[in-house]
């Protein structure tokens, strides 16, 4: 058995969700949040300067994609593990979070038993992903997923920045200033997402990710 307790960093921009689950973990054996950070800028300080076992990360964050966050924390601080806590579904975003270093996937609609069995498997070295998306991605592996997955998957992780940016109302220049690109940039990466996705427009971006419920 562990001596020391596991002790967690909550990333995500909700200041009352992370309050709830402060509390929660706090009630469960073993467990500390020793850290809280609402945007990537925050989190990176934090990291930097005290250590943390895990690390809960929401996927959007005011000042970055939980995405480029992800990369940059495992790639800066290897041993600390990453569960990805999200409202987005899980097919559209578990497998490109693994992929870019992910320990775990984990919805926030998850019963906190389950949150619990995912924070005790990643500590041990292992990888958290529900029944539910197994079967996802076990559906996937034969080529059965829907050509709407198809296409979102084919995103790279800036371009779902911006993507997530543009169904929110965010304007180019906003977007540009926030992940710090020039706007020209922004509204070539725009132009890729459409023509990837078969859209025409930023009302066609929002719809899409209401239907398939990216917001």
């Amino acid at each position: 058995m562990r001596a020391n307790p596991i002790n967690i960093l909550l990333i995500d921009d909700h200041p009352i969700l992370r309050k709830a689950l402060s509390v929660l973990l706090s009630m469960m054996d073993g467990l500390v949040v020793t850290g809280e950070a609402n945007s990537k800028k925050e989190a990176l300080l934090l990291c930097n300067q005290k250590e943390f076992d895990i690390a809960l990360l929401d996927i959007e964050l005011p000042d970055s994609s939980g995405l480029d966050l992800l990369i940059s924390l495992h790639s800066n601080h290897p041993k600390m593990k990453i569960l990805v806590f999200s409202t987005y579904q899980e097919d559209l975003y578990a497998e490109r979070a693994l992929k870019c270093g992910a320990s775990g996937y984990l919805t926030k609609d998850s019963p906190s038993e389950e949150l619990l069995l995912a924070i005790r498997k990643v500590e041990n070295g292992g990888r958290y992903i529900s029944p539910n998306l197994a079967e996802k991605l076990a559906a996937k592996s034969v080529g059965s997923e829907s050509q709407q997955i198809k296409s979102f998957d084919g995103l790279s992780n800036r371009e779902i920045t911006v993507f997530t940016q543009i169904a929110r109302g965010v304007t180019l220049v906003e977007i540009a200033k926030m992940i710090n690109i020039n706007a020209t940039t922004i509204t070539t990466y725009r132009a890729r997402i459409l023509t990837k996705l078969g859209l025409k427009n930023n009302s066609d971006i929002t719809r899409y990710a209401i239907e398939n419920k990216l917001l």
